[in-house]
């Protein structure tokens, strides 16, 4: 499971090559997007970039030119739906949640009502 910086950078590279088989994406770029939230140094972006290879989500190769380095990015299975599945799971702790409250209501007004019952 990807942790906090790992999940925004992977936002966003599924946001950018959900339409094309590989991007070619500077680690300029990732900054600039994650920025909003999260300062990232290049050395981190390039940690990132090599736990999500790990981890099965991507594959990418390092090409250089002039103006510094890019990453030529493709997303494997387990990138492409990961977006998806992050909704998957939300939804199903919302609904768990909901669950919960909803058995805890239904326990307490049993309650009561078994507290009525045999008091008098």
């Amino acid at each position: 499971m990807p942790d906090r910086k790992e999940k925004l950078v992977l936002k966003y590279l599924c946001r950018v090559c959900s339409k094309e088989k590989t991007h070619l994406i500077s680690p300029n770029e990732i900054a600039k997007e994650v920025c909003k939230k999260m300062v990232l140094s290049l050395n981190e972006i390039d940690e990132i970039m090599a736990s999500l290879a790990l981890q099965n989500y991507l594959e990418f190769v390092i090409s250089d030119s002039k103006n510094g380095y890019y990453y030529c990015v493709k997303l494997k299975n387990k990138g492409q739906t990961y977006l998806q599945d992050a909704r998957k799971q939300k939804k199903s702790l919302y609904l768990l949640i909901v669950r919960s409250i909803f058995l805890a209501t239904v326990s307490f007004v049993f309650g009561l009502i078994l507290k009525a019952i045999f008091k008098s």
